[in-house]
């Protein structure tokens, strides 16, 4: 396809696109200040890098770029809801909008609204959230062993994932699978499809993501009070604060069925639409960007003393206080721009991802939701919001200068470069380098000869290794670990 083909090709694409996107926006009318300012965050999409004479991005074009099929918003202004509004497909084949009601699986977000669960279930007097949490459980007792060095594992250890335990995240079920009981989950055996969930090193040592110990507090609150985590849930934390059509067991999927968002893998629908959770504390909740924001609302006023729908002032406090290192705090983490503090979560279930933010003292956030597993465009959007609505000193990004390396000199970059259980692909495609890792491609942009970055991977620091100009490899430093060499293998 040549050069004017290709441009007209991916106009049409892109029209078509925005009649999609228009005819997805909700009927509600804003005011025309409000109007202005959703048409400045649709058009302001950026990353955590800025190239330099490189305009901001349009939602539009940045769906079409990450193939998202349908995604939602919501903004929150001064304690209260801005405006919410969908894009896209909630399902393609059955040409059904996304709208601020269609409802998305919330994936590791479920965590936040879990910690408020189990602290309400404190504040209550129901349980300790420093005593060992072997106290509690009756129908499944925590195995501990040598590992754990007799040190026990607190409700704050759980929610703060500082308890040691495995199982980072969970895969989900299709519906004709066997669906496993919380019990089989934990103990890691049939039909469960994940690990049981054990100690990998003492409590209180350090952070160790474990959605393995969320499980655990899910299944606490049933012990405990003797009912259904999700009626639990539903009727103490969801109701209270007017998260009406949020839900998490899965029976109740027949009667909200047009308003769920259906997965997608790329262009490719998920099978049978969407994974089933039984891990529901740590990834089974159904919501929408509109009803999160009700969440992060009620947080924020709370912390002030001026709603306690769930949580006194004292226990949303203690919610968004980091309890070991300087970010986990207890269903939420917390980031600290320049002494600016938001509280926050992601989550990736198969076809969907989320993100919200909320800041704690001045009434800003936003919740943003797709059926799509590339949360990048997530982060691009919140900063957008961040930008127009200019959140203290939230979106700062790193100013880079790219140089174009000429296409004889891209070749010597291309070809399979492997490490240990890690195995990159880097190929040229009209011009440009891309890194494909798992199924995703990401497009290298250099800044000198030797370093690079991805749009999508901010914490990564990229660089080639050459010899007698000859490419041995290149050099990844992720998260402040010790470098990971890849040697070119071909």
């Amino acid at each position: 396809m040549n050069l004017k083909l290709s441009k007209a090709f991916f106009l049409l694409t892109l029209f078509m696109f925005s009649c999609v996107v228009l005819k997805s926006q909700t009927k509600k009318k804003y005011s025309k200040e409000v109007e202005n300012k959703i048409t400045q965050v649709e058009n302001h999409l950026a990353s955590w890098v800025e190239i330099e004479n490189t305009p901001k991005w349009n939602l539009n074009e940045r769906m079409i770029f990450y193939k998202i099929e349908g995604l939602s918003i919501a903004v929150i202004k001064d304690y209260k809801l801005e405006w919410a509004k969908g894009y896209g497909w909630a399902d393609s084949a059955e040409s059904r909008h996304v709208t601020p009601a269609t409802l998305f699986q919330a994936a590791s977000i479920s965590k936040s609204l879990n910690g408020i669960g189990m602290l309400k279930l404190a504040q209550d007097k129901n349980i300790d959230v420093n005593r060992d949490i072997n106290s509690y459980l009756h129908s499944w007792k925590f195995p501990y062993d040598s590992i754990s060095k007799g040190k026990k594992i607190t409700t704050l250890n759980l929610l703060s994932h500082t308890g040691g335990i495995n199982v980072s995240g969970f895969d989900g079920y299709q519906k004709i699978d066997s669906i496993p009981n919380i019990i089989q989950i934990l103990n890691g055996i049939k039909p469960a499809n994940s690990d049981a969930v054990k100690s990998v090193f003492e409590p209180d040592l350090k952070y160790k993501y474990s959605g393995g110990g969320t499980v655990i507090s899910q299944l606490i609150i049933e012990d405990v009070l003797g009912k259904k985590y999700a009626d639990y849930m539903e009727s103490n934390i969801l109701r209270p604060i007017g998260m009406q059509n949020s839900f998490y067991t899965n029976t109740t999927l027949k009667s909200k069925f047009k308003l769920l968002a259906t997965g997608y893998n790329g262009n490719k629908e998920v099978m049978m639409k969407y994974h089933i959770y039984p891990e529901q504390a740590a990834a089974g909740l159904w919501t929408s960007p509109t009803e999160l924001s009700k969440y992060v609302i009620e947080i924020q006023k709370s912390l002030l003393g001026k709603s306690n729908k769930l949580l006194s002032p004292e226990m949303t406090k203690l919610m968004l206080t980091p309890y070991l290192d300087n970010s986990a705090a207890l269903g939420v983490f917390i980031e600290d721009k320049e002494g600016t503090k938001y509280f926050r979560h992601g989550g990736v279930n198969e076809g969907f991802t989320s993100l919200y933010y909320g800041s704690l003292e001045d009434g800003n956030g936003a919740v943003a939701m797709c059926n799509s597993t590339d949360k990048t465009i997530l982060y691009e959007i919140i900063n957008s919001i961040a930008t127009v609505y200019k959140w203290k000193n939230f979106y700062k990004p790193e100013l880079k200068k790219v140089v174009k390396i000429n296409s004889s000199e891209l070749k010597k970059y291309t070809g399979k470069y492997t490490s240990n259980d890690r195995e990159y692909i880097i190929s040229q495609v009209n011009g440009d380098l891309f890194l494909e890792l798992s199924g995703q491609r990401w497009q290298l942009y250099f800044t000198s000869k030797t370093d690079f970055f991805v749009y999508q991977a901010p914490e990564i620091i990229n660089q080639f290794v050459f010899s007698n100009d000859k490419i041995q490899g290149f050099r990844i430093k992720l998260n402040g670990d010790k470098n990971i060499v890849l040697k070119k293998t071909e």
